[in-house]
């Protein structure tokens, strides 16, 4: 039941608005723990329950880590934290991967992806981790600490959410959880706003995405490739910030802010800056939770490579358990490395449009890694476009987008961050940090039965960030 499908915008968010709005102030933790379960039910309930016990084994874990901060508990907690990551995630292309060497026969596991594992595991270290720092006290609560987790608004995929950000919201009763009708319309518009994306470019542009990469790459043009790899950047861009504005929305709607998870991230000039602003809760996840243990930058160049290498390739590994996520996680750590060793000082000194075409390049192999149903089609979906090669009989461009399609791309590329750079007001705007007026009003309304026309049309498709 994902945020653009029928059944959550006209059965379930008016129902649980209603709900918790209607009973008293000292429920509304239980509402929307009982809404967040249903959520959670929806995708299965065996994994409902699975989030259910994570959420209480960190609650006592959490009271004794508090009392007696171990380092040998800690280890064990987040080693547990992983390996039912890993389980779920990664049984199964492990046994693959050693089925791959002779005489080895591992029986493959096909386990259905618990959902929001990815992100809910992440949270529970983060939470261990700084209960153990003492950053942040534990939670006495369970059904607080089961909402940090699992509140549907964030739980199937992300912003991850550190304790400190949303603990003082976690009281039903706190200054921080009231929710005024400034707030509820700006939760609202913010909601709208990230279904537009989703609804308007995102699903339009993976009809190309879909129809480019189901096909064998060998027998498509270059120029095919080049499209339908472009719209896929394009897409995904929609696509994750536009359930994250959506996230964010809820939860102003609810009351419990959620962090900001983009910042236009194709403006950006190197690695680094592309990293500070795309996905920024995972970013900043790894390099509070591992690139700082590692050593950051402390030891010396080599290290902060080597280091960079780490991250960056669980970073890859992290979104999936294929060689084509860590293909994706190598190449921005080998570019990152390079910027470090020299690279970005030049990018610095060079024109600004030199830097951004670095990025949109760099961007583009990444992503087309990170989109090719395998690593094999990755690479000879760039060989091709690389040698535009000329493709098979038929396979023309036409026959992949007509000109509105084109269209929708190229104002997709534009309005990713271009027109904002431009325009300042229409950024501020878009981030909610004008006035609202008679106009806003009228265009967030005229945006939701937009969307709400693609939706009921059937054109549904899941968020990307759902399966990781």
């Amino acid at each position: 039941m994902g945020f653009s499908s029928v059944q959550f915008l006209f059965v379930f968010l008016p129902l649980a608005l209603a709900v918790y709005f209607v009973l008293p102030a000292r429920t509304r933790n239980a509402v929307l723990g009982v809404f967040s379960l249903g959520f959670c039910a929806w995708a299965g309930i065996r994994y409902s329950l699975l989030l259910v016990a994570f959420a209480l084994v960190h609650w006592g874990f959490g009271l004794v880590l508090g009392r007696h901060p171990r380092r040998g508990g800690l280890g064990a907690m987040v080693a547990a934290d992983l390996l039912l990551l890993g389980f779920f995630k990664y049984a199964g292309f492990l046994a693959e991967t050693v089925n791959a060497l002779p005489g080895v026969a591992l029986p493959v596991l096909s386990l259905a992806l618990p959902l929001g594992i990815s992100f809910y595991t992440f949270q529970g270290i983060s939470y261990c981790v700084d209960v153990y720092r003492g950053t942040v006290r534990p939670e006495r609560n369970p059904l607080r600490l089961y909402l940090y987790f699992a509140c549907f608004a964030h739980v199937s995929s992300g912003p991850i959410v550190r304790y400190g950000f949303q603990s003082a919201a976690l009281d039903p009763k706190a200054p921080e959880r009231r929710v005024s009708l400034d707030r509820m319309y700006k939760g609202i518009r913010r909601f709208v706003l990230g279904l537009g994306k989703k609804t308007l470019i995102a699903d339009q542009l993976a009809l190309v995405y879909t129809a480019v990469s189901g096909a064998d790459a060998a027998r498509l043009p270059g120029p095919v490739l080049l499209l339908g790899y472009a719209a896929f950047a394009v897409e995904l861009y929609y696509d994750f910030s536009g359930y994250s504005d959506m996230a964010i929305g809820l939860g102003e709607m609810f009351g419990l802010p959620l962090p900001e998870n983009f910042d236009y991230p194709y403006l950006s000039r190197t690695v680094g800056e592309f990293w500070r602003r795309w996905h920024i809760t995972l970013g900043a996840w790894f390099r509070d939770y591992l690139y700082f243990p590692l050593g950051g930058s402390r030891r010396g160049l080599g290290r902060t490579c080597l280091n960079l290498l780490i991250v960056f390739a669980c970073t890859g590994f992290w979104h999936g358990a294929a060689w084509s996520y860590l293909a994706f996680g190598l190449w921005h750590g080998i570019l990152s490395c390079a910027e470090r060793l020299g690279l970005g000082k030049a990018l610095d000194r060079a024109p600004r449009w030199v830097a951004h075409l670095y990025m949109a390049l760099a961007v583009f192999v990444g992503f087309t890694f990170f989109g090719a149903p395998s690593l094999g089609q990755a690479l000879a979906a760039l060989g091709g476009i690389l040698t535009w090669q000329a493709g098979a009989p038929g396979m023309t461009l036409a026959a992949f987008a007509d000109p509105k399609t084109l269209l929708l791309l190229a104002a997709g590329i534009l309005l990713c961050g271009p027109v904002q750079a431009a325009f300042p007001k229409l950024k501020s705007w878009l981030r909610g940090e004008c006035r609202p007026g008679a106009a806003d009003v009228v265009l967030v309304a005229l945006l939701l039965f937009a969307s709400l026309m693609r939706t009921t049309a059937g054109n549904y498709t899941a968020f990307i960030y759902a399966q990781f």
